[in-house]
C-alpha cells in the first residue's frame, strides 16, 4: 500500500473520531460498508474515486479537502516530486495534488488523467456549490453534469459550479489528461 492511501486511511479514521462517529454510523451516512471503511482506515485497500466521493460527501468536504489533509500553509513552491499522487484501483485514473487543499487557501489544483475508454461518475456532489475550472490537456473527454453533456478537445476550458451528480469519461484512443481547479465556496 503506497504513503497516499495510507495517508487517506488515516485522514478518514481523524475525520470520523474528530465528529466522535462510530463506524456505523459513518457507513450510514456514506452508503459504504463498515467492513470496507473498516479496511480503508487500517490500509488494507485503497478506496476508488466513487468511494472516496461518497466518503466526502459524508464529511462535507470537498474530494480536494479529502486529500489535502487538512496541511499547514504549505510552501509556496510545491515541487513535483512533493505532490501527492493517487490512483483509483478500479478504473486506473490518477490523480496528482499539483497544488494541495492547505489551511489558509480555498482553492487546490489537481492533475487527473483517465485511461482511454474509462469513466468515473458521482452521483452527488461532495459539496455543494463547488466552483471547478477543468482544461483539458491532452486527448478527449466527455464531462457530464446534471442534464448538461460537454464534449472537450486540447485547450478546450469548462468550468461550473457542482450541484448535480457528474461523470468523466475518457472516449480515446488515448488518455484524457486535465487540470482542474477547485475552489470551495
Amino acid at each position: 500500500m503506497n504513503d497516499t492511501n495510507q495517508d487517506i486511511g488515516r485522514r478518514i479514521a481523524a475525520l470520523r473520531k474528530t465528529r466522535d462517529w462510530p463506524l456505523e454510523l459513518l457507513a450510514d451516512k456514506s452508503g459504504v460498508s463498515r467492513a470496507t471503511l473498516s479496511r480503508i482506515e487500517r490500509g488494507d485497500t485503497s478506496p476508488t474515486a466513487v468511494v472516496l466521493g461518497q466518503l466526502a460527501r459524508a464529511f462535507e468536504i470537498s474530494m480536494a479537502d479529502l486529500f489535502g489533509f487538512n496541511a499547514p500553509a504549505l510552501d509556496a513552491r510545491m515541487a513535483r516530486e512533493d505532490q501527492p499522487v493517487w490512483q483509483d484501483p478500479a478504473t486506473g485514473f490518477r490523480r496528482r495534488s499539483v497544488s494541495p487543499a492547505t489551511n489558509g487557501f480555498r482553492g487546490s489544483v489537481i492533475e487527473g488523467e483517465l485511461p482511454a475508454g474509462e469513466t468515473i461518475s458521482y452521483a452527488v456532489t461532495p459539496l455543494p456549490d463547488l466552483e471547478h475550472h477543468l482544461v483539458l490537456l491532452e486527448g478527449k473527454l466527455e464531462m457530464t453534469i446534471g442534464d448538461a453533456r460537454y464534449q472537450l478537445q486540447p485547450g478546450d476550458c469548462l468550468r461550473f459550479r457542482l450541484n448535480a451528480a457528474n461523470a468523466y469519461h475518457a472516449p480515446g484512443p488515448g488518455p484524457a489528461r486535465y487540470l482542474l481547479t477547485v475552489i470551495t465556496p
